[in-house]
């Protein structure tokens, strides 16, 4: 096992933030919860307070300085308004979060997004409804686009294998001739 003896290999993130002593008494005393939201992101959450902590959580950004990942910015009131020191829940990240903590917000894999399938920007695009198609039965037609069964549909209904409107007007069908 390799220990590492320089002090510049010994650095750590609390070393490089600002904070007084009533701030790491706060950190020391209270209870605190990390959540790896996204790249270079770790939602802080205050547990103490119990079941308000939801509203007692805020995400802090990361970035790396001289190979350390640092706790740089913050959501709350105290760091927005406070260029002087830095917050709790910076000072929390750093210290009882620790290096595993940060180090899994540096190395949060970036999502990607794959080129084939159609992206939505909004909620309201994912939530929108389909427009009532049932999709029992599929098939691709020449231009790659599949297409589904018309919810209105009586095609069983009908003799003969004849058509309903809703499946000709769709193109899902043809009328014989």
């Amino acid at each position: 096992m390799k220990s590492n003896t320089a002090t510049e290999e010994k650095r750590t993130a609390v070393e490089q933030l600002n904070f007084g002593a009533k701030t790491a008494k706060r950190v020391g005393w209270e209870s605190y919860e990390f959540t790896v939201v996204g790249p270079h992101q770790v939602e802080v959450t205050n547990a103490s307070w119990g079941h308000e902590k939801a509203d007692h959580s805020y995400v802090v950004g990361i970035e790396e300085r001289d190979g350390v990942p640092v706790p740089t910015e913050c959501g709350c009131k105290a760091d927005q308004y406070r260029e002087d020191y830095d917050c709790k829940h910076k000072v929390a990240l750093a210290s009882v979060g620790g290096p595993v903590v940060l180090q899994a917000a540096v190395e949060y894999a970036t999502p990607t997004v794959d080129a084939d399938e159609t992206t939505t920007q909004t909620l309201e695009d994912k939530l929108r409804a389909d427009g009532g198609m049932i999709a029992e039965e599929r098939h691709e037609d020449g231009a790659g686009v599949i297409e589904a069964k018309p919810a209105e549909c009586d095609c069983d209904d009908l003799r003969d294998d004849f058509p309903c409107w809703p499946c000709v007007r769709t193109g899902r069908r043809e009328l014989p001739e």
